[in-house]
């Protein structure tokens, strides 16, 4: 049987509805996915492709970091800085303030155990608040008058306010202080071990404020100067350099606290110059003199 025209249209009505509905479901999917795909290549031209890091980039950002960056200071600089407020000039045998100094040799027979003969000059530090200075007692034998220079410029005539001579030390108390006292901090000698970093800063030769460095060699030695009968115990080695004019100043750890004072020094050939062992009394023993309690 031959179909009429009007079935033809009918089917393409027909058709023509399946298509409508079809595209108005499949149209929200296919408009979002072209808008997607337009800013997907809007994003492309605006934004670049990143570059990949290397390990040599990573390399050369830190080492230009690095040489950028301020070093800390040595911890020997920062010791220094820490007690260079404190420490004193002490020289004997003076008429006045400002006056030069008139120097004299000790006689003191030869030991292998010497004293650092000071030949007029040493150091000391001030451990508190009333601006006492703790030296080393052979420091002011024979001194008629004891003149100190403070950190600041400071000068003033001091005098012994007391001693413990059993441990070779002294306390002196100047006339005129600085407007500005600033007493070392004092540190445990016990809490130290051989082998810890060790400085000693003074006035060796009169070479005002130096410094030198090395570590603890030695506990609990004993030594016997050669003007006492009695044998001075319990010291503290160390090998950092110490040599005229640096007795009576302070042994420091790395903290730059005060662990001891220094006294004397070992020489096998009775010459008054380092060889490489020092003795200081601990500063429990030596504070003890200035009414400083034990640490």
């Amino acid at each position: 049987m031959t179909e009429t025209p009007v079935a033809d249209i009918d089917r393409w009505h027909l058709r023509a509805g399946s298509l409508r509905s079809f595209w108005r479901r499949v149209a929200p999917f296919a408009s979002g996915a072209f808008a997607t795909l337009v800013i997907l290549l809007l994003y492309g031209l605006l934004v670049p492709v990143p570059t990949l890091i290397t390990t040599n980039d990573v390399n050369n950002a830190i080492a230009q970091a690095m040489a950028s960056a301020t070093p800390r200071p040595a911890l020997s600089a920062q010791v220094y800085e820490i007690i260079r407020p404190s420490l004193v000039l002490i020289e004997t045998n003076v008429t006045a303030p400002g006056a030069d100094l008139i120097r004299y040799q000790p006689d003191t027979p030869a030991s292998p155990f010497q004293q650092v003969q000071d030949d007029g000059v040493g150091s000391g530090v001030i451990v508190n608040d009333a601006g006492d200075i703790l030296t080393s007692l052979h420091v002011l034998n024979s001194a008629n008058n004891i003149r100190v220079t403070f950190a600041d410029g400071t000068v003033a005539l001091a005098e012994i306010i007391g001693t413990l001579s059993d441990n070779d030390i002294a306390v002196l108390r100047a006339a005129t202080l600085p407007e500005v006292i600033v007493p070392a901090t004092l540190g445990n000698p016990n809490a130290m071990r051989v082998g810890d970093e060790a400085y000693v800063v003074g006035h060796p030769f009169g070479l005002y404020g130096s410094m030198s460095a090395g570590i603890i060699s030695g506990f609990n030695r004993t030594y016997q100067p050669p003007t006492s009968p009695e044998p001075v115990e319990n010291l503290i080695q160390f090998d950092a350099a110490t040599n005229p004019g640096a007795s009576g100043g302070p042994l420091l750890n790395r903290y730059g606290q005060v662990v001891g004072i220094v006294t004397m020094l070992l020489n096998p050939t009775g010459q008054d110059v380092f060889v490489g062992i020092g003795f200081a009394v601990p500063i429990t023993a030596a504070g003890g003199a200035a009414g400083l309690p034990p640490q």
